[in-house]
């Protein structure tokens, strides 16, 4: 069965070739471009990848942008920055290709120092923690590397748009009687400049974010 992969993108044109190339046999790519203008869309095309356009700024909105393009009845999400390796993409898909999970997140291991910022790293424990109490179980992630049936996140009806969409599409699939599950995957430095978890600002806009799908 072929899995789509939907990789939101702004600006990642060093991190690209190194993605695209080691993405696993059977795990199709969609590079989601969200308003690059360092010639990431060109990259991911001649790469071979499926190129969708999403101009509307946001996370959420270029995730959910490749979800609806996508065809696949099982699909991926992982950030395209090299942070996360492709080659990881099965361990986070078999549950739910196998009928044992509903939706699947991967647990981030840092395979350095430095690949994850400690403010960052604070910042999800807590809202890992304060998820975790609001929806029953432990989660100890909201890595952005996961897999659920396309269809049934579609039902789900997340609106956020924005960095709050991994947090309420969490939110919700507990909500709905999902078996969610946590599997380890590797977590490295991210290639070219962090516009996220690598920087104060970022973070705190992520957090924020996600602190309102929470309220």
């Amino acid at each position: 069965m072929t899995v789509d992969v939907i990789l939101p993108c702004l600006d990642e044109a060093p991190a690209l070739p190194w993605v695209l190339e080691r993405m696993p046999a059977g795990f199709r790519p969609i590079v989601v471009d969200n308003g690059s203008t360092d010639g990431s869309a060109k990259i991911a095309s001649n790469l071979g990848a499926q190129v969708v356009v999403e101009p509307a700024a946001g996370f959420g909105a270029a995730c959910f942008t490749g979800l609806r393009a996508a065809t696949s009845d099982v699909v991926c999400f992982m950030d395209c920055d090299g942070s996360l390796d492709p080659r990881d993409l099965p361990l986070v898909a078999t549950p739910v290709l196998d009928g044992e999970a509903d939706l699947v997140l991967g647990a981030r291991h840092p395979t350095e120092a430095g690949a994850w910022p400690i403010h960052a790293r604070f910042a999800n424990r807590a809202l890992a923690w304060l998820m975790a109490r609001r929806v029953g179980g432990q989660v100890r992630d909201l890595g952005p590397m996961r897999c659920a049936r396309r269809e049934a996140l579609l039902e789900l009806g997340v609106t956020d748009r924005r960095f709050g969409w991994p947090l309420e599409m969490v939110v919700r699939a507990a909500a709905a009687g999902w078996r969610i599950v946590e599997v380890p995957v590797s977590y490295a430095p991210r290639i070219g400049r962090s516009k996220v978890t690598g920087t104060l600002r970022g973070t705190a806009r992520a957090v924020f974010d996600m602190a309102r799908v929470m309220s």
